[in-house]
């Protein structure tokens, strides 16, 4: 549920069709750090959570952010 959430986001977003759990944002999805930017706004807004800063450095594959939402959304 939460990855078919990320993926729509992607989508609509980025214009990018196929995301995995295993892709690394930069690296695979191919964000820049505005367009890191822009999907943490929009994860944030989607799911209702806050992304501490500090936690980013921690988040680099699309599995991250999901392991992320279900641990804030406890």
């Amino acid at each position: 549920m939460i990855l078919e959430r990320i993926q729509k986001i992607m989508k609509d977003q980025f214009e990018i069709e196929s995301v995995r759990g295993d892709m690394k944002i930069r690296d695979d999805v191919g964000l820049d750090s505005i367009g890191i930017l822009e999907f943490v706004l929009a994860i944030e807004d989607e799911f209702q959570i806050k992304v501490e800063d500090d936690k980013m450095d921690d988040i680099i594959t699309i599995d991250d952010v999901v392991s992320y939402i279900e641990k804030a959304s406890k």
